[in-house]
């Protein structure tokens, strides 16, 4: 009856959720038709430094010319989660109303609001907006800097004039293109008061594209002909050499299997008696449960959610819902799927943890409910805080964090305790084709390049190199202003990191176990986690190599919240890499005699 009822209480959250924050599977923009004259909705965004994605401001955080009676708009939870804050913009944009020089207003701005311009300038801060639901980029200033080697020579400009072009196709909006006037400049270069006259003016133009392509123009910048072809030859020549190598290991580990199994015939049928070697000399403890089984099998369930929740995604990215400038539907995406999934961790994991025997399945059920959310818990109180130290737009407001906790307690929660439920009158025994001996059998002494470490570098060292290439258009997407829409490609790239780290991982517990070494649980799913330090390695080269990111928040966010998705790459991939040689393992013991 409890089960009914958490259950029930479960579903009507997550019913709730949906109704608030819709995932569309495809909208491109609001479907207004408008009549000449008509209001079109302009919003202000958020402004920020060019270089530094995550730290970005409330448009009116700046002194520009507010509009008499602000409206905020009303956003979807995913939205608020990327950071967008919409608020009606002071330009009157109405429907095919051309405009030459429409003043916005005439402000004097004091030297602190001169100086603010300034600072902006100074780390070329941006400004988006959204008209019609289609982004408007543009910059607010510009430094000159020619012939001047001395940098408090330079001149700091700030754009008055801004022109907006917008095509339109028949009744419906289609493009907007906004330039600022290279000539309308204001001289912020001096701690002086300025009168500055903020202007605007408009162009109407019509358009042969339809209404449904119109946000075809923001991909094709990431899938120009000459891109694509350099992006697909990268991935195939990358994705060539792995698998070639891949199918080295495996040939050469069928040939070594296929003499072990002939050897162990041969063995039997000379001599009984005789003294077994290599991996059949330990099949009395290659089942032997691990340590700290609780926390392998909470390690399991996370791993098993995380790997579902993955390919959900790319279920949802392959059918088009994650188009570009479909504000928030990937972090809606994430937390309601993460959310709706938690059963299956909880399952999962109880399920495992009753086949090793474990005596309290209630706390290793806590335990896997906080393995991931708990760290993740942590980081976001932390770069919460910083960004509203730096009052910045990242900063959730206290009715988000309400429903995310809302989401969690109705939903995530009782679906894992329900999945522990379900895991533990499953009954399910641990299939072992042979039987464990009573006490263990000592390891011998192993050479250093047989430690975890060493074969934790090799093991995640060829499954990165698979994906080294497409980490590069990701994080540019991810933590820069380039937009990703090859998930074909990105998808590709999965299948094979799956593949080969569990060829790498089986073919090392292979020779784990070839030297008679049985504790090759926990060996093997570190080796298949190992890629998600790669990962966080590559983080390291990306932010000092290959991007201009600096500042304390900006630096907190990227090595904050790519140390969670590196953990999370970590507990997917090492329950992939365990799952591969557990499977590996049966069937190699179930094929030989043993006593």
């Amino acid at each position: 009856m409890e089960a009914k009822k958490m259950m029930g209480c479960g579903l009507y959250a997550v019913v709730l959720i949906l109704l608030c924050n819709p995932i569309q599977v495809r909208s491109d923009g609001s479907d207004h038709k408008y009549k000449v004259g008509d209001p079109v909705p302009l919003y202000a965004n958020k402004v920020g430094p060019f270089h530094n994605p995550s730290e970005t401001y409330r448009f009116f955080d700046l002194p520009f010319c507010s509009p008499a009676h602000p409206k905020e708009k009303r956003e979807a939870l995913g939205e608020v989660l990327n950071g967008d804050r919409l608020v009606s913009a002071p330009y009157k944009l109405d429907f095919f109303q051309d405009k030459d020089t429409e003043i916005v207003c005439k402000k004097k701005l004091t030297k602190e609001e001169v100086a603010q311009f300034r600072s902006a300038v100074s780390k070329d801060y941006y400004f988006q907006m959204y008209y019609d639901d289609l982004p408007i980029w543009g910059f607010l200033g510009k430094v000159e800097k020619e012939g001047k080697s001395d940098p408090s020579e330079y001149k700091y400009y700030l754009f008055k004039h801004l022109h907006f072009e917008i095509f339109y196709n028949k009744d419906r909006v289609i493009e907007i293109n906004a330039r600022t006037d290279p000539n309308a400049l204001v001289d912020l270069s001096e701690d002086k008061e300025v009168e500055v006259e903020f202007m605007y003016s408009v162009k109407w133009k019509e358009t042969n594209t339809p209404f449904e392509k119109r946000m075809e123009k923001y991909s094709h910048s990431s899938s120009l002909p000459h891109h694509l072809e350099i992006h697909w030859f990268s991935i195939i020549n990358s994705c060539v050499t792995v698998l070639l190598l891949t199918g080295f290991l495996a040939t050469i580990l069928m040939r070594v299997l296929k003499n072990d199994f002939v050897k162990y015939a041969h063995d039997e049928e000379a001599a009984d008696d005789q003294e077994e070697t290599g991996w059949k000399y330990i099949h009395g403890d290659v089942f032997r449960y691990p340590k700290y089984k609780s926390l392998f099998a909470a390690a399991l369930g996370s791993g098993t959610q995380l790997f579902t929740l993955t390919i959900f995604i790319f279920i949802l990215a392959l059918v088009g819902v994650f188009y570009p400038y479909n504000r928030g539907a990937l972090f809606t995406a994430l937390v309601v799927i993460y959310a709706l999934t938690s059963g299956i961790a909880g399952y999962t994991a109880s399920s495992f943890y009753c086949q090793l025997e474990g005596p309290n399945w209630v706390r290793n059920l806590l335990l896997t409910g906080s393995l991931f959310c708990g760290p993740l818990l942590l980081t976001f109180c932390f770069l919460n805080t910083v960004a509203i130290a730096y009052s910045a737009t990242a900063a959730l407001p206290f009715g988000t964090i309400v429903v995310i906790f809302l989401i969690w307690a109705l939903v995530t929660s009782p679906l894992l305790v329900l999945g522990g439920i379900a895991g533990k009158n499953s009954k399910a025994e641990f299939q072992a084709p042979v039987r464990t001996t009573k006490y263990p059998r000592e390891i011998p002494p192993l050479p250093w390049y047989r430690g975890s470490l060493p074969q934790m570098a090799m093991a995640g060292f060829l499954p990165f190199s698979a994906i080294y290439i497409e980490l590069y258009y990701i994080f540019a997407s991810v933590w820069g202003h380039r937009i990703y829409t090859i998930y074909s490609i990105l998808f590709i790239v999965f299948i094979i990191l799956l593949i080969v780290t569990a060829f790498i991982t089986v073919a090392l517990t292979y020779f784990q176990l070839a030297a008679e070494d049985h504790e090759w649980w926990w060996r093997s799913f570190l080796c298949g986690g190992s890629t998600g330090l790669f990962i966080y390695g590559y983080c390291l080269y990306y932010y000092y190599a290959r991007s201009d990111m600096s500042g304390f928040m900006q630096t907190s966010f990227f090595f904050g919240y790519m140390a969670c998705i590196c953990y999370g790459f970590f507990l997917m991939l090492g329950t992939v890499g365990f799952r591969a040689s557990l499977f590996f393992v049966r069937h190699i013991y179930r094929s030989i005699k043993c006593e």
